[in-house]
């Protein structure tokens, strides 16, 4: 296969275990997943120390504003990620992504400069919040439109799954090193380590062979994105997948959000503890992930996505009722490995589904959906929680995640054909 000139044809790797490894088999994606890797190892100390920060500036309403802090941080996603998915099919989707990371990497050190001078209050972190959203909401349809010309085809659900577990292998190691650098050196050292860990998916970026060359076009912004939503509208199985996805994080991504409220209000803990319960949420994930990237692309995906999105708001509910540390602990395994199963699956659909010249349009769509579930999910979680308590918030959420899947799964057609 040639993508812009360049090729990216790799020998197949060997049946069985190793197939594990199909991904890293390319050049580019090596390179680019290990820049990855780094960057979000300094994005999970920021995102431990950020809300452990919230937690601290902001104690008589921190429910509250756990829930504004998350929703505003994805809110530039949902309103402008449309946007950036023209803008990825129309324009070298290397460039976007090298802008996204300078503006993240500029809020970054701007909230470690506030902390250190004592200078922070709850409108500083919020307003750097949507920052660094829109920076994501241009360079995430970016990002993922280039991720599958890194590879084969073939290797599409590998790539995704290898994606999901360096992301989330870094969420193991990054609030282990939170925790430590919050111990040794204060919050600060958190936000300005992640600033600095931006060099290394910026030095990944610059150093790719792959060169996305534009469809040249005279189809003006908004007629392309009619086409976009018109070519997903046509397609169910698509629209299927986005509610899915909506669902996923609408309903899933409190259990991460109220983690903290979990280990200071029920577990009486503090934020090493906190950073512990976060790392085996990870330790799942990874977990989750080398499952998906060993099985690559299988007949009856659909039917796995939805098997597992029902045993994940199981687990929710479980999770919220319990109230033994090593028992929580294990189900915040369990739940971290169904969570990126279930993401990493539904993505894999999309993508495969998608043809490259609307790549970027169809998964703006697709991520609009997805994580535009995120900060509703946390404001609605974050409300209702100031009422009843999170514990309730969760019960409700898992037994509407497992029931929405079975919706999906008990029709004739749709996901479960996929």
């Amino acid at each position: 296969m040639t993508i812009g000139g360049t090729s990216t044809t790799a020998t197949p790797p060997p049946a069985g275990l190793r197939r594990i490894a199909a991904a890293l088999m390319y050049r580019d994606f090596r390179v680019l997943w290990l820049g990855a890797f780094v960057s979000t190892i300094g994005t999970w100390m920021q995102k431990v120390a950020q809300n452990w920060l919230v937690l601290t500036i902001a104690s008589s309403a921190s429910a509250f504003f756990l829930g504004l802090d998350a929703f505003l941080g994805e809110l530039p996603i949902l309103l402008f990620t449309l946007i950036g998915g023209v803008i990825a099919d129309r324009h070298d989707r290397r460039q976007l992504l090298l802008a996204s990371q300078y503006i993240q990497m500029a809020t970054a050190f701007t909230l470690a400069a506030l902390v250190y001078f004592d200078a922070v209050r709850i409108w500083h972190v919020l307003t750097l919040s949507v920052v660094t959203g829109l920076a994501q909401a241009f360079g995430g349809p970016a990002h993922q439109s280039l991720l599958p010309s890194l590879v084969e085809k073939h290797d599409v659900p590998n790539a995704i799954a290898f994606n999901s577990i360096q992301f989330n292998l870094a969420r193991v190691l990054g609030p282990l090193l939170a925790g430590a650098a919050l111990a040794a050196f204060g919050i600060a050292a958190c936000f300005a380590l992640n600033g600095i860990s931006f060099l290394a998916v910026i030095a990944a970026i610059l150093s790719l062979h792959i060169r996305h060359i534009p469809v040249t076009t005279s189809t003006r912004m908004h007629q392309e994105l009619a086409s976009g939503l018109r070519f997903v509208r046509e397609h169910s199985s698509l629209v299927a997948l986005a509610c899915l996805g909506f669902a996923a994080t609408f309903l899933g991504n409190p259990l991460i959000t109220f983690l903290p409220l979990f280990t200071k209000d029920v577990f009486g803990g503090d934020v090493n503890q906190y950073t512990r319960l976060m790392a085996c949420a990870g330790a799942g994930a990874v977990s989750g992930a080398l499952v998906v990237a060993w099985l690559g692309k299988f007949r009856h995906m659909g039917r796995a996505l939805l098997s597992v999105q029902i045993v994940f708001g199981v687990i929710i509910v479980v999770f919220a009722l319990t109230r033994t540390l090593w028992l929580n602990a294990a189900l915040l395994f369990a739940a971290g490995a169904c969570m990126v199963m279930v993401f990493a699956t539904l993505s894999s659909l999309v993508q495969l589904t998608a043809p490259n010249e609307m790549r970027g349009r169809v998964m703006s769509i697709y991520m609009v959906a997805f994580r535009g579930g995120m900060p509703l999910g946390s404001l609605t979680g974050g409300w209702v929680a100031t009422m009843t308590s999170a514990p309730t918030v969760l019960v409700v959420n898992g037994v509407l995640l497992s029931c929405v899947a079975a919706w999906f799964l008990l029709r004739t057609q749709g996901v479960r054909e996929l």
